[in-house]
């Protein structure tokens, strides 16, 4: 449990959560999903739009003089704090039924060479997940602050036992970084396309071993890197800096992170 001035922000970021949660899933539960062609997603932008909006709402009445980023309505005001909202990371798993997508809450502040996330909350309602963390203060998962079980990277120490995550091969081509991916493919022991936030989360319960996405929105790193940290493990870009705003990420329990790296900087 966090005891300084980070626990107010910390129960603030789990209020928040709850009430993207609700709407989340009201509006999860009445999609029509019948598919009949690639899905359309304008009607679930919207609801991503939506529930960004509740939150924005909120951190206005109890967080005025903090800053706001999201990726409906973009930065709203300034400062050395600013909230970081992605109110439905996986939105084509959304739409399609398919549970494996989360709202990610996290609070950055000022620092040295930038913003650093301080805290961070990753829900996923319909896996009845949610992850947190503060920093300095461990990394969580559980039902509630009061309810939660300490989570802790892998201590796998070498590429070829590791298990390594992604999101799309298409991202990694776009991104002329294919034949980097699939050099690390062919020497980790194993792969999967878990995708986004999920690849972290489980990264950070010592699930899986590394994990790396060539494009990603602050939005989608922010949290996920305090609870990696908080976890025991590394979070970077690919040039290896730990910023949540280097449009990149590679994700390790630590012991793989410099392999990695190797890897991804390939030309």
């Amino acid at each position: 449990m966090v005891h300084d001035h980070l626990d107010d922000d910390l129960r603030f970021a789990h209020v928040l959560a709850d009430s993207a949660d609700a709407a989340t899933m009201d509006r999860f539960k009445g999609l029509d999903r019948a598919v009949r062609a690639r899905p359309d997603l304008a009607a679930v932008t919207d609801a991503e739009n939506a529930v960004e909006k509740l939150v924005r709402g909120q951190l206005r009445r109890s967080r005025p003089r903090d800053a706001v980023l999201g990726a409906g309505d973009g930065l709203e005001g300034g400062g050395p704090r600013c909230w970081v909202v992605d109110a439905i990371t996986g939105l084509e798993n959304y739409v399609r039924g398919v549970p494996v997508w989360a709202t990610q809450i996290s609070l950055l502040e000022v620092s040295a060479g930038g913003y650093r996330p301080i805290v961070g909350v990753v829900s996923a309602p319909a896996l009845a997940r949610r992850w947190w963390a503060a920093k300095d203060h461990g990394a969580f998962t559980g039902r509630s602050l009061t309810s939660a079980s300490r989570l802790r990277v892998s201590g796998v120490s070498h590429l070829t036992d590791a298990s390594f995550a992604y999101s799309t091969v298409t991202a990694w081509e776009e991104d002329g970084r294919l034949n980097n991916f699939l050099a690390l493919s062919r020497d980790v022991w194993r792969t999967r396309a878990y995708g986004e936030f999920w690849s972290y989360m489980m990264l950070a319960e010592g699930a899986i071993d590394s994990c790396a996405d060539p494009r990603l929105s602050p939005g989608d790193m922010a949290a996920n890197a305090v609870i990696v940290t908080e976890a025991g493990g590394t979070f970077t870009g690919f040039d290896g800096t730990p910023s949540p705003l280097s449009g990149c990420a590679v994700a390790s329990n630590g012991l793989l992170h410099n392999e990695l790296l190797e890897y991804l900087r390939r030309d």
